[in-house]
C-alpha cells in the first residue's frame, strides 16, 4: 500500500460506515431490512440492487438522510474497485452534498440531533476521503478539520452505540500513528484531538464483533491496521478470509486474502488465490480489472521464481510489467519497478549477464522502491545469486 493509501485512511478517521440508527429513528422494520440487504448487495458489488433498496428508503423517508448516505456509498465502493476512474466523482460528490443539506435542515431545528450529526460528519469525511486519493491536500485536510468535531459531538451525546466505535476506532488509531510514519501531515493535525492507537484497536474490534451495520467496514479497517502498520499477519489473514467468505464477488477482499498468504509465507495457498483472480479477470468479472491482473501476476511470478520455475516466472512478470505500462500514466508504480528488478535477478540466475545488466540500469532510471536502486546498483557490482 502506497503513501497516498495511507495518508487517506488517516482523513477518513472521522468516517464511519452507519449505525445503529435506523431502528431508534426510523421506527419501521422496513427500513432495517431495506438497508441490511442493501449494504450486503454493496460490498457484494451488486450496485443496481443495493441502489434499489436505498432509493425505496428514500421514497418512504425523503427528507432522512440514510437512504441517500448508502446511496452514495455504492458509488464510493464503485470508486474503490475502480479508484483510477474519475468519472464518477462529481456524481459521488453530489450525493454527500444532498446528505449534508438534509443533515443541516434538521440541524437547525434541533443542533443535537445525532442522525443529523453523524450522517453530516460521515458524509464530509466521506468526500475528504476521495479528496485525499486524487492528492487534493488542502481540501481534504479542511474535510477532517470540519468533520472531527462533528463526529465527537455525536460521539459525545451516544458514547455506547457500537457502531459508533467504527468512527471513533478509526480516529483514535491513524490520529496517533499517521503523524509518526508521514511528519509531513504533522502540520495538518496539529489541532487536532490527540489519538490512542491501542484504544483505536479496541473499539474497531468491537465495532466488527457486535456492530449492526458497521462491522464489514470495521472488519476491513482492521484488516489494513493489522497488516501494513501492526504486522500482525496472521490475525489480518483470518479476517480477510471472513470477509471474502461472506462475500466471494468481492476483488478487494479477494486480493487481501492473496496478499496475506504471502505475508505468512503460505506459497500453495498464494497461488491458488491469485489464479482465482487472473481467471476471474480473463472471464471478466465485475472489479476483476487490469489492476487485479497486474497483481496476480506479479505474485504468481514471485511464486515460480521461489520454485525455481524461471521461464514460468518470467512469463508472468513480462505481462505484469505489460499491464503496468498502460496503468502507470504518471510514474512508475511499485510493480513496476520491482518486477523489472525480479526480471534481471532471473536473467543473472539463467546466466545472461548482459540482459540482467540492462535490467538493473532500467531500474536505476526509475522511481525507488524498497531499495529497489541500491539492490540494482549491487547487482551491477556482483551478479544476483553469486
Amino acid at each position: 500500500m502506497n503513501k497516498k493509501i495511507h495518508i487517506y485512511l488517516f482523513f477518513v478517521c472521522i468516517f464511519f460506515f452507519s449505525r445503529d440508527l435506523h431502528s431508534q429513528w426510523i421506527s419501521d422494520s422496513r427500513v432495517d431490512s431495506l438497508t441490511l440487504r442493501g449494504v450486503e448487495y454493496i460490498y457484494n458489488l451488486k450496485f443496481d440492487s443495493a441502489k434499489n433498496q436505498f432509493n425505496e428508503v428514500i421514497r418512504l423517508y425523503p427528507k432522512h438522510p440514510s437512504g441517500h448516505f448508502f446511496l452514495a456509498m455504492v458509488e464510493w465502493w464503485r470508486i474503490l474497485v475502480n479508484p483510477d476512474d474519475t468519472s464518477y466523482d462529481e456524481y459521488y460528490y453530489s450525493l454527500l452534498d444532498k446528505v449534508i443539506y438534509l443533515c443541516d435542515e434538521i440541524l437547525k431545528k434541533n443542533p443535537n440531533d445525532v442522525t443529523a450529526l453523524f450522517f453530516k460528519g460521515g458524509s464530509i469525511g466521506f468526500r475528504g476521503r476521495l479528496r485525499v486519493h486524487r492528492e487534493q491536500w488542502l481540501y481534504a485536510a479542511n474535510d477532517g478539520r470540519l468533520a472531527i468535531p462533528i463526529v465527537h459531538q455525536a460521539y459525545q451525546l451516544e458514547p455506547n452505540n457500537v457502531d459508533v466505535l467504527l468512527g471513533m476506532g478509526i480516529y483514535n488509531y491513524y490520529r496517533d500513528v499517521i503523524p509518526e510514519e508521514y511528519p509531513f501531515v504533522k502540520p495538518f493535525v496539529i489541532f487536532f484531538p490527540k489519538g490512542d492507537k491501542m484504544l483505536g484497536i479496541q473499539q474497531l474490534e468491537l465495532a466488527a464483533n457486535n456492530a449492526k451495520f458497521a462491522n464489514y467496514e470495521a472488519t476491513y479497517f482492521l484488516i489494513q491496521i493489522l497488516s501494513n502498520y501492526e504486522k500482525k499477519y496472521s490475525k489480518a489473514l483470518s479476517l480477510a478470509q471472513k470477509l471474502y467468505k461472506k462475500f466471494p464477488t468481492n476483488p478487494v477482499f479477494h486480493r487481501y486474502v492473496g496478499r496475506l498468504y504471502v505475508s505468512v509465507g503460505k506459497w500453495q495457498e498464494t497461488k491458488k488465490i491469485f489464479s482465482e483472480i487472473l481467471d476471474n479477470f480473463n472471464k471478466n468479472l465485475y472489479g476483476y480489472n487490469s489492476s487485479a491482473a497486474r497483481e496476480a501476476y506479479y505474485y504468481l511470478g514471485l511464486y515460480s521464481m521461489n520454485f525455481g520455475n524461471y521461464d514460468e516466472a518470467l512469463n508472468y512478470f513480462y505481462k505484469c510489467d505489460e499491464l503496468s505500462r498502460s496503468l502507470d500514466s504518471t510514474e512508475e508504480s511499485i510493480f513496476m519497478v520491482i518486477t523489472n528488478l525480479k526480471i534481471g535477478m532471473i536473467y543473472d540466475l539463467q546466466s545472461k549477464r548482459e540482459l540482467a545488466i540492462k535490467q538493473y540500469n532500467k531500474v536505476l532510471n526509475m522511481k525507488s522502491y524498497q531499495n529497489s536502486r541500491e539492490m540494482a546498483k549491487q547487482y551491477l557490482k556482483k551478479p544476483y545469486g553469486k
